[in-house]
């Protein structure tokens, strides 16, 4: 019996495919994440050079916010430095770690090394994923989690360092950071003094700035644990004004332009401070310049209210967003992007205090979810982004 033939194999040949590397570079890596493209930078010498430049470093971010205008993140992290550590089967030692997590819920998404030299008490503030951090010592950091970069700005240029506050902004017309560092008398002294400097991150270095014309102006950091907000491209303080023979003292807020570098003052909400009135707050909501206040209330004990300034520099729109009413002593710890309120409840009923963080929706005003943060913590707005990976004098970890 004769053989079938058996049927020919067909053999593909694989065509040479061929994509240039402005193409991949451009359109493809510039919309990976972080991890990803940091991964890639190994794959070849022209990669590694052509992701490190601020073009892409620029496109990149562009195109993260573009495909996140919906998902916001925060980064929280341990005030307590040692009392938060992550623990690893394979490992002995234990490692510091701050959590990024969706704004909305604060779910989880991973954890993030804080490096060992980085000794911080303060998030001075974050800009496009860059935060800055300081200590007491007034030592300030820039730290980018996602690359895992930081960098110790330079000492002071001003002559002392008393009552500082501090300030951090993205200034968009030169694509650059900047961090405000003001130094001033005590509040209630009799005479006032201003010392300002202003580091920017393509110089790498201080250089004073004028103080504001009049001497009877004391800027006064009482913001904490809110970073002092950056709203219209101004960094925002609480401040103390003497006018009059009788040296009548009001407030107001002064607004410091990051691009003229110059001051100008904004009526607070007519109204909104009165005798009940415990502690005065600034913040960012929403985009909006927002100003709270913590006061006490016949029932329940204390409450915020928030106003809010629709238009910027136009004191007829500020408008009281709500009122939020607590059992219990509280403190404002963060805004999220998408406006909740991250509040930490504080039980000093009990021989041992404890404590419990609460989102708390602003526009319902109900208790959100329990965000599971088990340490009193420090909070920022928080996305991934290369910044840092093209700068001198970094230090990887």
């Amino acid at each position: 019996m004769r053989e079938q033939p058996r049927p020919q194999r067909q053999i593909l040949r694989q065509r040479d495919i061929y994509l240039p590397d402005d193409l991949v570079i451009n359109n493809i890596l510039t919309r990976l994440p972080v991890k990803s493209v940091m991964r890639f930078r190994c794959v070849c010498k022209s990669w590694y050079s052509s992701i490190k430049p601020s073009d892409f470093i620029d496109t990149h971010l562009s195109n993260y916010k573009d495909s996140h205008d919906i998902n916001g993140y925060v980064i929280h992290m341990p005030s307590v430095r040692n009392t938060f550590f992550s623990s690893s089967s394979s490992s002995n030692t234990s490692i510091p770690v701050c959590t990024v997590a969706f704004d909305r819920t604060f779910d989880k998404i991973s954890d993030v090394r804080i490096p060992s030299d980085v000794n911080f008490n303060q998030i001075v503030g974050s800009c496009n994923g860059l935060l800055c951090v300081a200590n007491s010592g007034n030592v300030i950091y820039l730290w980018n989690p996602s690359i895992r970069k930081f960098k110790r700005l330079p000492d002071t240029l001003l002559r002392r360092l008393v009552n500082v506050t501090l300030g951090f902004a993205y200034h968009p017309e030169n694509n650059d950071y900047k961090v405000v560092r003001i130094s001033s008398t005590p509040f209630g002294a009799p005479v006032s003094y201003h010392e300002i400097e202003v580091y920017t991150l393509s110089s790498d270095s201080w250089r004073r700035v004028e103080t504001p014309s009049t001497t009877n102006v004391i800027l006064y950091d009482k913001n904490f644990p809110l970073p002092i907000p950056l709203v219209n491209g101004a960094l925002h303080w609480m401040s103390c004004i003497t006018e009059g023979e009788k040296s009548r003292k009001s407030r107001t807020i002064m607004a410091f332009d990051v691009n003229s570098e110059k001051f100008r003052k904004l009526a607070l909400p007519h109204g909104s401070i009165d005798e009940n009135t415990f502690q005065t707050f600034l913040a960012s909501f929403k985009g909006k310049l927002a100003f709270i206040t913590w006061e006490r209330s016949e029932q329940p004990r204390t409450q915020y209210s928030i106003w809010v300034m629709k238009e910027y520099g136009v004191f007829e729109s500020w408008n009281k967003l709500c009122v939020v009413p607590f059992e219990r002593v509280s403190h404002c710890s963060a805004f999220t992007e998408n406006g909740s309120l991250l509040v930490c409840y504080i039980n000093d009923q009990e021989e041992k205090p404890d404590f419990k963080f609460v989102l708390v929706d602003t526009e319902t005003l109900h208790e959100k979810k329990d965000p599971d943060i088990q340490q009193h913590s420090y909070v920022a707005n928080f996305m991934e982004s290369l910044v840092l990976l093209d700068g001198t004098n970094m230090v990887a970890y």
